[in-house]
């Protein structure tokens, strides 16, 4: 039997001065608010996976679903890809993951090998600080980027920053209620 733990949780309720994400700004302005919501986000997502080997993070969750941990890992990286260096920044990047011919790539080749992990992981660290970056250096949360085929959301026009950093954390949000699941079905342990 598997012993249920809570990750992060302090016997008196009070966050748990073990965990990274307590210890942000505070009371920022807006920027620094997003910003700071999608740190957190990013760390639970590390801490989530943490103590895990490759077999683990590529476990599948139930069939006929392809998502495992490894997979959420590349999928966030792409997502992170396509938003902050193709839409935001504009650059000409190709996916990491994904093709049209493989549009679950990101999922489909999270693998149980260690280098396969490692490499996921070196890559949405890239991804994630390069969008850290391009948040912090742009010089308003009004800049605006074209998304005229509906990629991310926008209805098929203009998305302002603000749109953009909302989405992405809507993004990792969702997907953290994926990851809680999928780590409880690895080995119990459980968090907020």
């Amino acid at each position: 039997m598997t012993t249920r733990r809570a990750d992060m949780f302090t016997e008196d309720g009070r966050p748990s001065d073990d965990d990274p994400r307590e210890h942000g700004p505070r009371l920022g302005d807006e920027r620094a608010t997003l910003a700071e919501s999608l740190r957190c986000l990013r760390l639970t997502l590390e801490l989530k996976c943490a103590g895990l080997d490759a077999e683990q993070m590529a476990r599948r969750a139930v069939e006929p679903s392809t998502m495992s941990l490894l997979g959420l890992v590349r999928h966030l990286a792409e997502v992170e890809r396509a938003t902050f260096r193709r839409l935001l920044a504009g650059q000409d990047v190709p996916k990491l993951y994904c093709s049209d011919t493989d549009r679950d790539g990101d999922f489909d080749g999270a693998v149980a090998d260690p280098e396969v992990v490692a490499e996921a992981w070196r890559t949405w660290r890239a991804e994630a600080e390069f969008s850290t970056r391009f948040l912090a250096e742009v010089p308003s949360l009004e800049a605006t980027a074209d998304d005229p085929q509906n990629l991310h959301g926008s209805g098929g026009g203009a998305m302002s920053l603000r749109e953009v950093v909302l989405g992405m954390i809507e993004e990792y949000a969702r997907h953290m209620g994926h990851v809680d699941l999928l780590r409880e079905r690895i080995d119990g342990r459980i968090g907020q």
